[in-house]
């Protein structure tokens, strides 16, 4: 047995009745440690909200808010859709193999990334040019980023996701750290908070790279030649979607600034911060899921209809208590100064919960092998809200950016539902 080998033992056998068994290999689920990750990002990500809120004012909060968008909006197009074809690809290989395939993924759109950075600096008009110093910090956190959904893959793909869960603990307990002494010392400038979040994802992620590295390979499963050529024309089959979907996620945080004000997305963006964690948990329920589901689809046939349901029902059930929980707190939580942001909560968290639905719609598309139509899904979800944005925006504010959301939101699963009917009754009719 090798040193990697020894490193992993094989779960205890549980026998029935054994509760304490069972929670054992419960919590040994890869669903069930992605969940708890994403949990953990987002109780971070509502304390975070709470203290910014506390120490900036709206226009700050919005600052921040928006340099957030960008990074995440360029992560999606460091990574050009490699996430899941990258699982799916590289199953059961060495964890340094799998580090160093990735990396290689990774080169090219780096460079041109670092490139692209460096012409906007040099051309961009003075109003839209934050200055060298911010750019370069927007693409370091960028790749730090990049390079931590990237450790989630291959956490996944060679089954180490126990260890993609400690990486996220200790980023989340720096994050913290930094953000209340930024808190305690009184620190109003927003870059400063932008840094605190690039610190605490650089540490714990380039850590665990190098750890990886580390790693002696043992007999996984070898890897094929021209494999990256493979996941990276899956990706790019893909990336549409990946960045539909950010883009669908993230543009309203980029129009209010620009039709509204800085200050209306800090309101903003104080209940959509939380509202986003409604969808976390089928979220991740659909990335554990995709490759079991994939096989059932090839085996005997995969039963599509009970897992939506059952995805509504979880939505249905979470979304009024969320919406209560929230008109109620937020000005005790934020203060006197975010009450105007009662009025997104309702829409905003009914848009919450058909995403959330969305991703096992969409998930299961996957699983059937409808890669573009997962594409023409998001990109339609983009393109209604974006168009709602533009229309509500200028007029409504944030109520304006709200709705965009709740129609951009629910065109996306319209879609994804329909299609997966028509593909169903196509395989039934063949």
């Amino acid at each position: 047995m090798s040193e990697l080998q020894a490193e992993r033992p094989a779960p205890a056998p549980t026998r029935r009745g054994d509760p304490a068994g069972w929670l054992r290999g419960q919590i040994r689920e890869p669903f069930v440690q992605l969940l708890a990750s994403q949990l953990l990002t987002g109780g971070v990500a509502l304390a975070a909200n709470i203290l910014m809120v506390r120490a900036l004012n709206p226009s700050g909060r919005g600052e921040v808010a928006l340099m957030l968008q960008v990074v995440y909006l360029a992560t999606q197009v460091l990574l050009l859709g490699t996430e899941r074809s990258f699982v799916a690809s590289y199953h059961d290989v060495a964890p340094a193999v799998a580090v160093r395939a990735y990396a290689k993924l990774m080169v090219v759109p780096a460079l041109a990334g670092i490139a692209a950075a460096a012409v906007f600096t040099s051309v961009a008009p003075q109003r839209f040019n934050p200055g060298p110093a911010i750019v370069a910090m927007i693409v370091a956190y960028a790749l730090v980023e990049a390079t931590s959904l990237a450790t989630r893959a291959v956490a996944i793909a060679v089954g180490r996701v126990a260890e993609f869960l400690y990486a996220r603990v200790v980023e989340s307990l720096l994050l913290l750290v930094l953000l209340v002494v930024l808190f305690t010392a009184d620190v109003a400038h927003p870059v400063v908070w932008i840094a605190a979040y690039l610190l605490s994802g650089a540490v714990p992620t380039f850590a665990y790279v190098v750890i990886w590295l580390r790693l002696p390979v043992r007999d996984e499963t070898p890897v094929l030649p021209g494999q990256n050529r493979v996941v990276r024309q899956e990706g790019l089959a893909l990336f549409p979607a990946a960045l539909s979907n950010m883009a669908m996620l993230r543009v309203d945080r980029l129009a209010l600034p620009a039709l509204a004000s800085t200050s209306a997305l800090g309101l903003y963006a104080a209940v959509a911060t939380m509202t986003e964690l409604l969808a976390w948990p089928l979220r991740a329920y659909a990335d554990s899921r995709l490759g079991k589901w994939r096989s059932s689809h090839r085996g005997e046939g995969l039963d599509t209809r009970p897992i939506i349901v059952a995805a509504a029902v979880y939505a249905l059930v979470v979304a009024p208590i969320a919406a209560g929980a929230l008109y109620l707190l937020i000005v005790p939580i934020f203060g006197e100064q975010y009450a105007p942001a009662k009025v997104v909560v309702l829409p905003l968290v009914a848009a919450a919960g058909l995403y959330a639905v969305s991703r096992i719609s969409l998930g299961l598309l996957i699983a059937k092998g409808h890669s573009a139509l997962v594409s023409a899904a998001e990109i339609t979800g983009f393109v209604v809200s974006f168009a709602a944005y533009l229309l509500l925006i200028p007029a409504h504010g944030i109520l304006g950016a709200a709705y965009g959301s709740l129609l951009g939101y629910g065109a996306c699963l319209a879609f994804a539902l329909v299609t997966s009917r028509i593909t169903r009754d196509r395989v039934t009719v063949s």
